[in-house]
């Protein structure tokens, strides 16, 4: 392993050999070397990899969260949507061309057409009552077509907007919206959001404490041969160059093991949640990282790895002076 002390061991390039090639292969060699210095210490760089991993895992956690609530808010009834109550005089077949039509609306996603029939049959089946249309002799209940509006739309403000536009339709007799509900809903999501943006920011600014402060003991017991290396000439990039990378390795086996434990969650958690589902006729089931996703968070390792021995090289390496 090429050490700061013994620069007479780097790999001597040939005169025929680019430029490039050099200064790639000397990185390579230092690279390898500072993966095979934490490899003699195993326990304190288990622990400090678990500590990063752990950091990273809770709000990418927590991301997950809310990214599936998201979802099974459009899964489920959660899906913010309007009823249209239709007048009594409007037949089946005007009914179900009205709800057609509606598909065609740039700021509706879905419609579904809801009888008069199928409706006091699906609350008689709910409440748990009789025959509610021999006791009262006719069914009280109208034609109801119920709108899902786009995402676009799926705001206060939209679903106003659309309301009013379909409650002056001539088929329509009622339009009913929970703004509240909607109001709610979003509150509840921002809030989630930036509740996952804090704790992240808080467990990054950990990331690079713990980081920081294991390079630092590592430029503390290295000192000696950080002196000697700059007796005999060595610069102040190729000193700092192994602490750089250890960083590097530090935060590239942190985003992994947290990306191993946030997989191991999913997995643990999707089978009561699917039999969950289950019981309300659901296929819904947790969605781990996507490919994007795991891709950010094993950058996001890597760049807090590197931010945090860069500061601790630069406020403590400076002052090991021959």
């Amino acid at each position: 392993m090429s050490r700061p002390g013994h620069p007479e061991r780097r790999a001597r390039p040939r005169r025929d050999d680019h430029p490039l090639a050099v200064w790639l292969l000397h990185r390579a060699q230092v690279l390898v070397a500072s993966l095979g210095r934490l490899s003699r210490t195993p326990v304190a760089s288990l622990m400090t990899v678990a500590a990063i991993g752990i950091a990273l895992a809770l709000p990418t956690g927590l991301y997950l969260v809310v990214s599936n609530l998201e979802r099974l808010s459009g899964d489920w009834n959660g899906q913010p949507s309007l009823s249209l109550f239709l007048r009594t005089e409007v037949s089946d077949v005007r009914a179900r061309g009205l709800a057609g039509r509606l598909r065609q609306d740039a700021g509706i996603a879905a419609t579904r057409f809801l009888s008069r029939a199928t409706a006091l049959q699906e609350l008689e089946q709910r409440a748990g009552l009789g025959d509610i249309q021999a006791t009262l002799g006719e069914n009280p209940l109208p034609d109801v077509i119920l709108v899902r509006p786009t995402a676009v739309a799926a705001t206060p403000t939209g679903m106003a907007g659309l309301a009013r536009r379909l409650e002056a339709l001539p088929e329509v007799a009622q339009v009913r919206l929970d703004l509240d509900w909607v109001r709610r809903f979003q509150g509840i999501m921002a809030l989630a959001h930036q509740g996952t943006l804090i704790v992240g920011t808080l467990l990054a600014l950990t990331v690079l404490i713990v980081v920081g402060n294991t390079i630092r003991l590592d430029i503390e017991n290295r000192r000696e041969e950080i002196m000697v290396s700059k007796m005999i000439g060595a610069t102040d990039g190729f000193v700092r160059r192994p602490f750089l990378y250890s960083g590097l390795w530090y935060g590239l086996g942190g985003a992994l093991l947290a990306w191993l434990l946030l997989a191991l969650a999913i997995a643990a958690l999707n089978v009561p949640v699917r039999r969950l589902a289950g019981l309300y006729l659901s296929d819904f089931s947790l969605q781990g990282l996507t490919p994007e996703a795991a891709l950010a968070v094993l950058g996001l390792g890597i760049l807090l790895g590197l931010a945090g021995s860069w500061l601790a090289v630069g406020r403590h390496l400076g002052a090991i002076e021959p």
